[in-house]
């Protein structure tokens, strides 16, 4: 699916008080930042960004989008470890994963998650966007080879769509959900429908009791 202007979908903007709110001093972790329309977001709203995309040619149209000091790019998967500026024993405020955790076999999806969260200090909040199971322009229902329940081979690129069901047995464990939409975004030259996802990390663990 060929990409338009990111322009055409402002979606981060709504959850930057958020993110302002949660960011800190740290920087915003972005998994799968693409060509850099959310690191450019991100950057004009004041963040530095520490940003990870598999694609050599997507991280060098995202560093010509953004000044050099206000983001740092690394090209790898980001199944990978993180880089040491946001490494768990450092820690986040926010993390920003826009359609980029919904390739993975569902034990490696599950445990990115896990990462995630780990990286994440209590309070920290993941914004992210995931394919959803009406997303028919992406592979959803088009008879294509099925891996696992819901994860095809969509011409020789393995996806996997979500309903709610899913979305919420992914972050089942560990997180608070602050907002779940689906919706139909313009990012790309036909209409895509994804879940809009903004989780938290608990500040206590769950059934864990607060100090009297």
């Amino acid at each position: 699916m060929a990409r338009v202007d990111a322009a055409a979908d402002p979606w981060l903007g709504r959850w930057l008080p958020l993110a302002r709110e949660r960011a800190g001093s740290a920087p915003i972790l972005e998994l799968g930042c693409g060509p850099g329309g959310d690191t450019a977001t991100l950057v004009e709203a004041g963040f530095r960004v520490v940003a990870i995309d598999r694609s050599a040619e997507a991280i060098a149209a995202a560093r010509g989008r953004v000044p050099e000091a206000a983001a740092e790019f690394h090209c790898r998967d980001f199944r990978e470890p993180f880089p040491p500026a946001v490494a768990a024993d450092a820690g986040v405020g926010v993390v920003v994963a826009s359609l980029s955790l919904h390739y993975f076999p569902w034990a490696e999806t599950r445990a990115l998650a896990n990462r995630i969260r780990a990286t994440l200090w209590p309070g920290g909040v993941l914004l992210c966007r995931l394919n959803s199971t009406n997303d028919v322009h992406s592979g959803a229902g088009g008879g294509h080879p099925e891996i696992e329940p819901h994860y095809y081979s969509v011409n020789g690129r393995q996806k996997r769509f979500f309903d709610r069901e899913a979305v919420d047995a992914l972050f089942s464990d560990g997180w608070r959900t602050l907002s779940v939409e689906e919706m139909v975004i313009h990012r790309y030259a036909l209409p895509k429908a994804a879940w809009e996802v903004v989780l938290e990390k608990p500040m206590t663990p769950p059934g864990s009791c607060r100090p009297t």
